[in-house]
This record gives C-alpha cells, structure tokens and sequence, in this order.
C-alpha cells in the first residue's frame, strides 16, 4: 500500500509540471489570435528599400502567397533542368484530395509542368501544388522542408512553411516584409519566368480559369504576382506594378474583403508612385565606363552584368557577343562610332540595373545565342533619361524574326531601324 502511495504521489507530481509546462508554453506560443493579420509593406524592385510599412513584421499566416515559393522553386527546377515545361509529372491521390481552390485533378493521371504553372497563376490550385512538391521533393513534407530553407537562404527570416499551398496549417508562419523579399526574388532570379504572373486566364480541360488577381484589369501597370485568403489570414496580396519604368512591389494581408484589400492595395501603390516620380525623373545617370576590360564589369554591375556585353553612349557604341551559357562575356571585339545595322531593342529603363536585367533574361535563350548586346546610355537630348537594352547587328530580317521569337516567349521587344550618328 505504502508503495502504491509513493506512486501515485510521483504521478501527481508529474502531472502537475506538465500542467504547469503546458500553461508555459500556452502563455508563450502565438495563437491564431494574436496574430497581426493587417500589415502592409511597399518596396522598390530594383533596389529593395522600403517606401512605406505598417506592422511588417507582424507573424500571420500565408495562406495561399505560399505558393509563390512553389514557383519561385519550380522556375528554380527549371533552370537547373531538373524539369521541363512539357514534362508530365503524376497526380497522386494525396494531391487530388486536397480542397479547393482546386483544378480538380484526377488521380493515376499526369499534368503538364507548364500547366501546373499556369494554374498555380490564375487558379492558385492547391491539388497543382501538391503535384508540383511531390515533382520535386516526393512528398509535400519534404517539399515544405525545402521551402522554408529556401525561405531562409533568401533572408525571409520570419517564415517557415508546411505545405506547398498555404491551406489551413498553424505551422504556416510568414510576415508581409518576407513575403516582399521574395516576390522581388521571383523578379530578380527569373526575369524570363516572370511573365507568366501577367497570365489573365488559362484553359484546361476547356475550362477557363481567370486570374483571381482583379486588380490586373483595373490598375495602371499592375502584372502581378499572387492572392490568398484563408479564414485566420483574412484576404491577402502580392502585387507588382509598373509605371514610368520603375516596378513596386507591394503586400497587402489581412483584409476583410477581396475588394477592401484591393482598394488598401491601390492606395498604397498610388502614393508611392506618385511621392516617388520626382526623384525617378531627378536621377542622375551613371558615367559611362572607361575601362576597355568588358571582363571588369561584372565586378562593377553585379551578376546581371555577366549578360551585358558593353556600356556605352551611343556614340562611342561597343558591342561584344552574348556567352551562350550566359557566363562572362568575352572582350568586345569592336567599337563604332555608327550604329549601321537593325537592332531588337528590349526596352528603355530609368536604371542602368534594370536594362542589365532585360538583358539577362534573354542571354540563355537559344535566340540569343551568338547575338551581340549593347546598353546606350540617356542621350543629352531624352527629356526622360532612359538607359535602352538592345541586341545588335541584324539585318532587317534576322530582327524581325528574332522580336518575333521573344514575344512568343511572352517577352517585350521592339525592332529598331538603322541609326547615323556623326
């Protein structure tokens, strides 16, 4: 009897520091309501700073934003060649059973790469980001360890991940200042993915799928990127716009609405736009290089250099040819004081950082391969001081064909006639 008494007494103690333990980490551990479900964040695209924040680094949950690190892993698989666009990955019962948002996936049967994409877009299916993890990783657990490493490496230090989709998990943490660090990475690390955030509608199976984005039919130069709602999130967004050659991305989370989020979020990028014109018509344009090492300039403008030939003005033009692994360029082989051949122009830019970029993007497709690159400096005369990414020397022909293959990537170019410069 004594024994059993020395017994139960133990047990008592037991229970009682588990009770206590317990009601330590009940007090300490965030719950689902004391999470910040409003906060907002705007940034730069191009130099990442900060233009306006409230409660960013509040925790709240991602809910369906989740899967724009799905993305930014699959266009990460992609590169490496570790998948292919018209590659058929199987749908698992696991990935079939997941709720809606879906696209109602069949189990036994595969789906396109280029579909999952394009659904994960505009349908935010979570049954495609199943398929997309287990693509991958095997299973979506393992895939959610992935992610939150990546989330990690990145420097979204508030974030980890559990699922490939956003749905209803508490172990799904992220604040509105990570989910900015890695819409611009999606910007940044895959200029010629990006693209497929534009996506207005996909059709599968016949059926047409809008993009839940609505703010892509009604914001002046809105592209981008992804929406989400859950009930313990409330309704949220990440959004990329631009206007004047300068991209902001903003996020939005916890609205009580679609709409109410919408209009916070067009406020916002509104006032930024708009507080920031002066200084984007102010900036001062960089000094062109002297330096005749094309070799030195990587060093001097970053990775994207590596897929710009030479940074001149126009009238002392120098053009070198693109790698054909978008490596390091070699020497230029000549300088013109004329441009006598038709050119693809990529676009004109505010920052010489950004026409690197549209460089960039086009440096390791096969229509650039064995093409020459060429950035022309503002002009005296530009009443805006635009930095314009060109691929160079084309007859008329090779041009037109050439800006014929880059829009059927979903890619801007415009070709360009023949200019004199005495």
């Amino acid at each position: 009897m004594e024994g059993l008494t020395r017994k139960l007494h133990k047990t008592g103690l037991a229970i009682a520091k588990l009770t206590i333990l317990g009601s330590a980490i009940a007090l300490f551990a965030p719950s689902p309501g004391a999470l910040a479900k409003s906060a907002s964040i705007i940034i730069d695209a191009d130099t990442g700073k900060v233009l306006e924040e409230v409660n960013a680094d509040g925790m709240n949950y991602p809910a369906s934003l989740t899967k724009m690190m799905t993305l930014y892993l699959a266009f990460e698989a992609l590169d490496k060649g570790q998948l292919k666009l018209d590659q058929q990955l199987p749908i698992s019962s696991h990935a079939a059973s997941r709720a809606p948002s879906k696209l109602g996936l069949i189990p036994g049967e595969t789906i396109s790469v280029r579909d999952l994409i394009l659904a994960l877009v505009t349908k935010s299916a979570n049954d495609c980001a199943s398929v997309v993890a287990e693509g991958l990783a095997g299973s979506e657990a393992a895939f959610a360890e992935r992610m939150t490493q990546k989330a990690r490496r990145l420097g979204m230090k508030n974030t980890t991940f559990h699922n490939a989709s956003g749905l209803p998990d508490p172990q799904n943490r992220t604040t509105a200042r990570d989910l900015a660090t890695l819409a611009r990475a999606l910007y940044r690390d895959f200029p010629e993915d990006y693209h497929y955030f534009s996506t207005r509608e996909f059709v599968y199976h016949g059926a047409v799928h809008a993009n839940h984005n609505h703010l892509m039919s009604s914001f002046q130069g809105m592209d981008g990127i992804k929406t989400g709602y859950i009930n313990a999130s409330g309704f949220n967004l990440a959004a990329s716009a631009k206007r004047d050659n300068r991209r902001l991305i903003g996020v939005v989370m916890g609205g009580s609405t679609a709409r109410a989020r919408d209009t916070h979020m067009a406020q916002l990028l509104n006032a930024a736009f708009a507080s920031r014109r002066g200084a984007v018509m102010e900036a001062k344009a960089e000094e062109p290089s002297e330096s005749d090492n094309a070799a030195d300039e990587p060093a001097k403008h970053g990775i994207a250099a590596r897929a710009v030939a030479a940074l001149s003005p126009v009238g002392r033009a120098e053009a070198a040819p693109l790698a054909s692994d978008g490596g390091t360029l070699s020497k230029a082989a000549s300088r013109a004081r004329h441009i006598k051949h038709w050119s693809v122009q990529l676009g004109a830019f505010s920052h010489h950082a950004a026409a690197e970029k549209a460089v960039a993007a086009v440096a390791r497709l096969p229509v650039a391969k064995g093409k020459s690159a060429l950035i022309l400096n503002p002009a005296k005369t530009d009443t805006e001081r635009l930095y314009r990414a060109r691929l160079v020397n084309f007859t008329k022909q090779e041009a037109n064909a050439v800006c014929s293959k880059l829009h059927k990537r979903h890619l801007k170019c415009s070709v360009v006639a023949p200019l004199e410069h005495s």
